[in-house]
């Protein structure tokens, strides 16, 4: 089937209410918070913290990209995409879940939305699918929970989108293992401008952030905070750098960019050493203005109506 176009859901991930399923494990509710730097305002959010979720899997194959703008996807094939609910505006994009089945389990990464599935269904990539079932089963029960500090795939890289200038900046964050809470630009020393998520998974700065090359600070959901700096006004280009999101030492950024599948140099850049620290409390960033994209073909069984539970998020408008 021919995935619809994207609908924006208002339910934090992974929201225990569930059309048609059920929760395995209630989840702990704690209220967490991240106090905004400069240009920005501080907000909190309901977060469920380790839920299991008992529903329903498919498969699909990807065509292009998925919703969260990744350019490639992970190396080994292991992706998922959530249902809006769940997928929250790419509040949940670059986390990880631990999907059981009934043949065994499978690590995924969260890079796709499945604009037809309710909240508890959710589509692995057949890679994914059949780690758990057979793919001639099309619809298998499952529960799956979101997983903190995964095993890294690859440093932290970050990619400017096209059409990014000194007046306007798009930035995506891969690699980063637990979904990212906030982005930030150093427009001056000690000054930190708060980009805004789209729905897409870019942070935008909708005035610019200047001519480049930008320090980038990252904060992910589980409080990992990353400093990289060096990172060129290079539309199109992933920059990858020595940093990881959740480790220790000091390290250097970027080392190089790619461009598609080849990599190529792109000099020394900036070796000045990157600050790794651990932020307090993070909170998710609501997404910007939403953008169409081009919907994805799908090979699994048809989706089933679960319902379209929804719950107001404590943060944003």
């Amino acid at each position: 089937m021919v995935r619809g176009r994207r609908r924006r859901g208002n339910a934090r991930w992974p929201w225990p209410v569930l059309g048609g399923a059920g929760v395995a494990a209630a989840a702990v509710v704690a209220v967490i918070g991240i106090g905004q730097a400069t240009g920005g305002q501080a907000c909190a959010a309901t977060v469920p913290a380790a839920a299991t979720v008992t529903g329903t899997a498919t498969h699909y194959v990807l065509a292009g990209t998925g919703n969260c703008s990744y350019p490639t996807p992970p190396a080994d094939g292991l992706f998922v995409a959530l249902s809006p609910p769940e997928y929250d505006n790419a509040a949940a994009c670059g986390g990880y879940v631990e999907v059981s089945g009934p043949d065994g389990s499978v690590r995924a990464e969260v890079i796709d939305q499945c604009p037809p599935c309710a909240a508890g269904h959710i589509d692995l990539s057949e890679a994914a699918f059949s780690r758990i079932a057979p793919l001639s089963a099309g619809l298998v029960s499952v529960t799956y929970r979101p997983v903190t500090d995964p095993p890294l795939p690859a440093p932290v890289a970050l990619r400017v989108k096209e059409g990014s200038s000194r007046y306007w900046l798009a930035l995506l964050a891969m690699n980063t293992g637990n979904p990212l809470a906030a982005v930030q630009v150093e427009t001056a020393p000690g000054r930190w401008l708060d980009l805004a998520r789209a729905d897409y998974d870019y942070w935008i700065a909708s005035s610019g952030a200047g001519a480049g090359p930008f320090t980038v600070r990252l904060t992910d959901t589980a409080g990992h905070q990353v400093t990289v700096r060096g990172i060129g006004l290079d539309p199109g280009v992933v920059q990858t750098t020595r940093t990881p999101m959740y480790d220790t030492g000091t390290e250097t950024a970027p080392i190089s960019a790619t461009s598609g599948a080849t990599p190529t140099e792109n000099g020394p850049a900036s070796r000045s050493p990157v600050r790794r620290q651990h932020a307090p409390k993070p909170a998710a960033i609501d997404s910007a203005t939403p953008v169409s994209r081009i919907p994805r073909q799908a090979t699994a069984a048809p989706a089933r109506a679960l319902g379209n539970p929804s719950a107001t998020s404590s943060c944003g408008p």
